[in-house]
């Protein structure tokens, strides 16, 4: 498959439907649709009522509309209306589209005799009558037509409405591939592409959704795809799909192409509007296995990327059948000593290794101590730098939109809830969302995992039988926020999206003020969290304070400065398509941060509004508020591992953007360890001169300048923090003071500790506790 790269984040499209579906032997009537062509008049207003009085669904074209109509209505037969000059017109118009070549036609001619009938049977319809036959012998002909199966469907290469090969003829195409002499084989993958709505869809609109299904999603594939490349279907709905002589590499990418195409279009299954999300499993050919046992295997990798729903094509391993994996006991240990291994290491990492080098140079005859003590400096001095210049930049961020520039749509609301840690909250939190003041329609989609049925659960379904724009999602073997959100996103009815933690209060125009950003090109908004339980201890005001920090002053500063936005997690407004082609990875400890960059790179444009306020809960012990930043901080390395190369060489991002990447994901995973480096440096002069001259002019501007920035973000965090926050004065004094002697350490030590577990493979999610009630 060679997929086409786009200019711009994937949107909504409208799909163009394949051919029609086979019809069965015993169809009822009254699901049968007739395509009535003909201009109107008697004649067609005649055949109607016979159609109509037949138990048949009527739907007319003129001449000239016949592919419209029947791209937006696949009928079931045609009916066209020959003029006295014949309809070899029509029979060609009707014949152009692959829907219209699969349904029988049957033609009415105003010539009487059979003169009239050989003709049209000559001009390629597949039945004629006159106008002066009896409606029972047209019917009759129409459901003759229907009902009649020259040779029988698997008996047939190919589906003659879909154009793919059966499941027992894509096998023998996987098997010829197979049997290939090794020179001529290089390489190849057998995929299969599964629906995760496929069962809501069959349950709502009958078992046809399947062959539709697979009809649709192969049709993207064939866009997409080579000459060479083999697709077939199943009796299930499968995608079946022989990719041979490509490497394992490219078939991962391509098949994650297709997987984002079909993510990002919205398709037309039974006359309706739907998303689908595709599931793809994908084994590599070998000449040593059956061809069964490499579509098996696939359907192995389908079942694991069930779970998962992010999009991403997962490749059959072993242990999907129930294989025993390779234990790891020196990670379980890692895990266990962690706690004790956190600060030997970073000691060992931090102080000790660069120390030793120190003196192995002086030993070599070079003095590296004033050199590095200058160079740390400087980098420290220039980060304090860029610290106040988002601060000076947020004075200048980009305002609303006054006005929407299109009316506003139907919107939805995704809360993502672990039920067991937030059954105290989550009651409270859908009540606020029903409260909120929109003036389009606006659905409530409430995905949630729990292990075991809860009392709240009770609760929440007498609110959705009160009021109908509560839909509740239960997310059955789920593990993340990620998995929750994956299997919403396809649910929901909006054109925009807000996604929100089960903690979050929104602002009761939050939607209205997030459409003024959408409608007016922007893709995705980023609001302001808010910190609303600030009285219930030190930590929870320490938090409260440093939210103001990050979502009044760091990201409309860093917006302004760079040029690109961050979603943050919740309070988050997304294009419906958009997110559905984006995903989250459950695999990402800060997965918000993960879409971001896919997102930006994708072309999207990221708006924040600091007036946009959802209020939250903040940890209230220092232990919760440490797992959460260790895992803040874990994913953000993660993030940068996976994502500062492509964000420096992709032609997604101009050369400025390039420069904020650079900081964000790049300067922010070394400042700890740079802060620490001072430590090292002062015990080599020790060892070497004697003592430290502390009296250096140099050095007192610098420890100055850089001892400001913490003030100088306190001010600006004030001036421009949520009201509710701003009037608690002291609450930034205590702050300033806990941030010079102990929080600015602590986020530093929280960002090394994180580094060492990426580094001994400990990625642990530990969910933050939430309080029962919080102070409003």
């Amino acid at each position: 498959m060679t997929p086409a790269q786009p200019d711009s984040p994937p949107a909504p499209q409208s799909e163009t439907p394949g051919p029609a579906r086979t019809r069965a032997r015993s169809r009822p009537r009254s699901t049968t649709q007739v395509l009535a062509v003909g201009p109107p008049g008697p004649r067609l207003e005649r055949i109607r009522r016979t159609l109509l009085s037949g138990g048949h669904q009527v739907h007319h074209a003129v001449p000239g509309e016949v592919r419209r109509q029947v791209r937006l209505s696949q009928p079931d037969a045609v009916v066209a209306l020959a003029g006295l000059s014949g309809g070899g017109e029509v029979i060609r118009e009707v014949r152009e589209v692959p829907a219209g070549r699969a349904a029988p036609l049957v033609v009415v001619t105003p010539v009487p005799g059979p003169e009239g009938v050989v003709a049209e049977l000559r001009n390629g319809a597949d039945d004629c009558v006159d106008d002066g036959s009896a409606p029972d012998e047209l019917l009759a002909r129409i459901e003759a037509k229907l009902r009649r199966v020259p040779v029988p469907v698997e008996h047939l290469p190919m589906d003659l409405s879909t154009g793919l090969y059966s499941r027992p003829h894509f096998l023998d195409e996987v098997d010829r591939e197979l049997q290939r002499p090794e020179p001529g084989r290089h390489g190849g993958v057998v995929a299969v592409v599964s629906v995760a709505e496929m069962g809501a869809l069959e349950t709502r609109l009958g078992p046809r959704v399947r062959r539709e299904v697979a009809e649709r999603i192969a049709g993207v594939a064939e866009r997409l795809g080579r000459a060479s490349d083999r697709f077939g279907w199943d009796d299930s709905g499968h995608l079946l799909m022989l990719l041979p002589g490509v490497d394992e590499e490219t078939a991962r990418h391509d098949l994650r192409v297709f997987a984002d195409a079909v993510a990002g279009t919205r398709f037309i299954v039974a006359d309706e509007n739907v998303l689908l999300t595709p599931l793809i499993g994908w084994v590599p050919l070998d000449g040593r296995e059956r061809h069964t046992e490499a579509l098996d295997r696939a359907f192995d990798a389908v079942s694991e990327a069930a779970r998962h729903r992010d999009l991403r094509p997962v490749r059959y391993a072993p242990w999907m059948r129930g294989a025993p994996q390779r234990r790891r006991p020196g990670k379980a240990l890692a895990r266990a000593l962690m706690p004790v291994l956190s600060p030997v290491l970073m000691l060992l990492l931090g102080v000790g290794v660069p120390l030793a080098g120190y003196l192995a140079l002086r030993e070599l005859g070079w003095d590296a101590g004033p050199v590095m003590y200058w160079a740390v400096s400087a980098a420290l001095v220039i980060g304090a730098g860029l610290v106040m210049l988002e601060c000076l930049f947020t004075l200048d961020s980009v305002p609303r939109p006054g006005v929407p520039s299109a009316p506003y749509p139907p919107a939805s609301a995704v809360i993502a809830a672990y039920l067991p840690n937030e059954a105290a909250t989550i009651v409270d939190t859908v009540e606020s969302f029903l409260r909120l003041d929109y003036a389009g329609e606006l659905d409530i989609v409430l995905a949630y995992n729990t292990p075991e049925p809860l009392p709240v659960e009770d609760a929440l379904r007498e609110i959705a039988r009160r009021d109908p724009r509560l839909v509740l999602l239960p997310v059955p073997g789920s593990t993340s926020k990620a998995q929750n959100l994956n299997a919403a996103v396809t649910r929901v009815r909006g054109e925009f999206v807000g996604v929100f933690d089960a903690d979050h209060h929104p602002h009761p125009y939050a939607f209205t003020l997030a459409w003024h950003w959408l409608s007016n090109g922007y893709d995705i908004v980023q609001g302001h969290c808010v910190a609303r339980n600030g009285d219930s201890s030190w930590v929870a005001r320490m938090v409260a304070v440093e939210f103001e920090a990050i979502y009044a002053v760091s990201h409309p500063g860093r917006t302004r400065m760079f040029g690109f936005g961050l979603f943050g997690g919740s309070n988050g407004f997304w294009r419906t398509g958009l997110l559905a082609s984006t995903r989250m990875h459950g695999s990402m400890l800060t997965e918000d941060i993960d879409s971001t960059m896919r997102a930006l790179d994708a072309g999207a444009r990221i708006a924040m509004d600091r007036e946009l306020i959802s209020r939250e809960l903040a940890p209230t012990t220092l232990r919760a508020l440490w797992n959460q930043r260790s895992r803040w901080a874990q994913g953000w390395l993660q993030v940068s591992r996976a994502h500062l190369r492509t964000a420096l060489t992709s032609p997604s991002f101009t050369r400025r953007q390039r420069a904020g990447l650079l900081l964000l994901l790049g300067w922010r995973e070394v400042q700890p360890w740079l802060t620490l480096q001072m430590l090292p440096i002062l015990l080599y002069t020790i060892w070497s001169d004697g003592g430290v001259d502390w009296a250096v002019p140099l050095f007192l501007l610098a420890t100055l300048f850089t001892a400001a920035t913490g003030p100088v973000q306190a001010a600006f965090a004030w001036r421009l923090a949520a009201p509710m926050v701003r009037r608690r004065r002291r609450w930034f004094v205590t702050y300033l003071v806990l941030s010079a002697v102990f929080y600015g350490h602590f986020k530093n030590q929280v960002a090394r500790s994180a580094h060492l577990k990426e580094l001994l493979g400990v990625r642990q999610w530990l969910v933050t506790p939430r309080a029962a009630r919080a102070e409003e």
